[in-house]
């Protein structure tokens, strides 16, 4: 059976498809290194804790990472970096190698279908995607699989618009940046990234009230809701402030990057939001409001998120994998039905 895959900067999630339903793995993209001890060794393996051994250096990947650094005091690192694999990280490929085979397993078969989302160039940097996805393919590749990238926000497309003919405006709000599709069945005609995302809200706040990155992160992440009721000055307050310019500074974009030449005349045309950034309580119903008092150049139908925005990538990488299985499997039966009749 295919996969789907989201390579996220936060999160690696897969999606595979179990009878009538879709099971999804889901490990932190994260890790924290530690002194090797027997001790250490042992009390990792008991606890089945994610890990490899790197000479006299133990890296802990994955889910436990952030525990482990919330413990300690520790600030975890990541493979990837505003979205694509780390320049600076020697481990980066090591380390995202380990949680990408914790996340999609062994293919059952060889060369098993496999779809991974991968971003597309900024238009606020100057920074290329290409090494990114040719790497991650490459992986995929010596694991048995075969790869093939898929635009974010098109996954978006796939995952959530399958009942508009897949038309809309895809909007992946991810940790190390924001991806925009515009697609017309199934066809993008805008997309763009842009170099902002949750880690760059973590990062302001951090800086602005004085505390650690990875507690902004776990107060984001625990029970953080996009109401502005929360007194200014603390985490939570700072957090509001740049979730808000974040969603002004995409809107912004969208409206200088859209061509009148990618509107349908005469279309009311649906925006989707998903990511882990856009799962705030309040998140919704804020860019709502905020997209709708623009002057986007085109008409909105309406605008909602995604049910299940962590999810959203994975599945619509999956779907866009199960597409294509069929498709060549039609044009196999098309093929012999061919030769049969010669």
């Amino acid at each position: 059976m295919p996969q789907g895959l989201d390579v996220g900067t936060m999160n690696l999630l897969s999606a595979r498809q179990d009878g009538n339903e879709t099971v999804f793995v889901q490990q932190r993209n994260s890790f924290v290194e530690i002194d090797y001890s027997d001790m250490a060794e042992q009390m990792l393996s008991r606890s089945d804790v994610l890990h490899i051994r790197k000479d006299d250096r133990v890296y802990i990947v994955g889910d436990d990472a952030l525990n482990f650094a919330n413990i300690f005091s520790e600030e975890t690192r990541r493979p990837m970096q505003a979205g694509i694999l780390s320049s600076d990280e020697q481990s980066a490929i090591p380390m995202i190698k380990l949680i990408t085979e914790q996340v999609v397993g062994q293919p059952e078969f060889p060369n098993e279908r496999l779809f991974f989302s991968v971003p597309a160039d900024p238009i606020d940097a100057d920074v290329s995607t290409l090494y990114h996805q040719k790497t991650i393919e490459s992986l995929l590749t010596d694991m048995g699989y075969s790869p093939e990238p898929i635009n974010e926000g098109m996954a978006v497309i796939y995952s959530e618009l399958a009942n508009r003919e897949f038309t809309g405006l895809g909007i992946s709000f991810g940790a190390g940046m924001t991806n925009v599709c515009l697609s017309y069945y199934a066809v993008p005609v805008m997309k763009f990234s842009i170099a902002r995302g949750g880690d760059w809200i973590d990062e302001q706040a951090a800086q602005a009230t004085g505390t650690p990155v990875d507690k902004v992160t776990s107060v984001k992440e625990e029970d953080f809701a996009l109401n502005f009721e929360t007194d200014v000055g603390g985490i939570e307050g700072a957090l509001s402030i740049y979730y808000d310019n974040l969603l002004d500074y995409v809107i912004e974009n969208i409206i200088s990057e859209v061509d009148e030449e990618d509107v349908e005349e005469g279309l009311d045309v649906p925006v989707v939001v998903t990511g882990g950034t856009s799962s705030p309580d309040g998140f919704e119903e804020l860019f709502a409001e905020r997209i709708n008092e623009s002057e986007i150049p085109f008409s909105i139908s309406d605008v909602r998120q995604a049910e299940n925005p962590l999810y959203s990538v994975a599945q619509g990488a999956l779907v866009a994998a199960r597409s294509e299985e069929e498709r060549e499997g039609q044009n196999e039966q098309a093929e012999e039905s061919d030769t049969t009749a010669e």
